[in-house]
């Protein structure tokens, strides 16, 4: 199970699924065009993908 933790405070988020099929999201790492990286969580099955949760005002990290 996919966890995202807040380094700030703590708080954390467990299993988020997919709305159409069901699916576990996974954890995914976008580089932008300017080398910044971008987390997202993905359906495993291509339904598509959303930007990882925010906490204290940060992208909350994903340990795999």
């Amino acid at each position: 199970m996919a966890a995202y933790t807040c380094d700030e405070c703590g708080m954390s988020i467990g299993t988020m699924t997919c709305g159409q099929c069901g699916a576990e999201l996974t954890h995914d790492t976008l580089v932008k065009d300017d080398g910044s990286a971008v987390h997202v969580s993905r359906c495993p099955a291509g339904h598509g993908m959303v930007k990882s949760p925010m906490c204290c005002g940060q992208d909350m990290a994903c340990r795999v």
